[in-house]
């Protein structure tokens, strides 16, 4: 395996961490992690469009190198108006959420469209009424008492061991994760096990999250998808044990302009796994944006 590249260097924007490309590219994009992720899981597939877009990946409040949030408050609406305020800053973006972070590119797409150029999710933890079983304990770790019941035993649990149960979940192919990647991952999860916030950020995410799965009314994800104006790619991976690829046929008749992707080889994180056939995908979407947008000639 060839050595992968070093993440972006981060700086504080407000509130939050964020870890940006070197400037210069014509446009720009914002990258939103999942539960449990940080910028870090952006690294490949930005260095794969830094020609193209200057990437700027957020660190959601408590996640990462960001701060906890003053108010406590982990909500997918809250996460949601972080990215906005980094949309404020950085102008007009191409939008990347995976996971969690689909859930809070789609509340930013559809209640600030002018921020969005272009949208792309990569395992999207939309509403499902058939969940998998990871879902499923995330669900019971956002139970009240049982979540911080179980954040403290996971302590007791060595991170080497965590990260590596983590991975196989996510990736489709364990033995595909480099190994510098998870080396880089375990010392992450020792750094973050010291902070005194990072069970409750970790606990408030799932919370918030699972609130959003039993969301009614307006403002459910699938009718806020119905408002998304900006041309939008889906990218399922045919291995994801976290979010089934079927979602696929509810979201093309959710989304207004909406190309769908299923990667055969990949698991819930395909940015992470195959980051240049996701470029390829992104590419593609993010240059017929800019020509849709082209003023006619003459």
């Amino acid at each position: 395996m060839a050595e992968p590249v070093p993440h972006w260097p981060g700086r504080m924007v407000g509130d939050v961490h964020v870890r940006s490309t070197p400037p210069g590219a014509p446009e720009q994009a914002v990258f939103v992690h999942g539960l449990a992720g940080a910028a870090t899981n952006w690294t490949d597939l930005m260095d794969e469009l830094k020609d193209d877009v200057t990437g700027h990946a957020i660190d959601l409040p408590g996640a990462g190198h960001s701060p906890a949030p003053a108010d406590g408050d982990y909500s997918v609406a809250a996460h949601a108006a972080a990215v906005v305020r980094l949309l404020d800053q950085v102008g007009p973006a191409h939008l990347f959420g995976n996971s969690m972070g689909g859930a809070v590119c789609v509340r930013v797409a559809a209640g600030r469209p002018e921020l969005v150029r272009s949208l792309t999710l990569i395992s999207p933890a939309l509403p499902d009424l058939l969940p998998r079983s990871g879902p499923v304990r995330v669900a019971a770790a956002a139970t009240p008492r049982l979540g911080e019941w179980v954040a403290s035993r996971l302590k007791l649990i060595p991170a080497e061991q965590r990260i590596n149960a983590s991975f196989a979940v996510v990736w489709a192919d364990m033995a595909a994760v480099h190994p510098v990647r998870l080396r880089e991952a375990i010392e992450e999860q020792r750094r973050r096990d010291e902070l005194p916030y990072s069970a409750a950020a970790m606990i408030g995410s799932a919370r918030g999250i699972v609130a959003e799965y039993f969301r009614r009314g307006a403002d459910n994800l699938w009718r806020q998808a119905e408002k998304v104006q900006a041309p939008t790619l889906i990218i399922h991976g045919r291995h994801d044990r976290l979010v089934r690829p079927a979602m696929a046929a509810r979201a093309a008749r959710a989304f207004r302009d909406l190309r769908l992707v299923l990667l055969p080889r990949a698991g819930h994180v395909a940015m992470m796994e195959v980051p240049r056939v996701v470029a390829a995908e992104a590419r593609r979407l993010i240059r017929e944006t800019r020509l849709g947008n082209a003023p006619l000639p003459g």
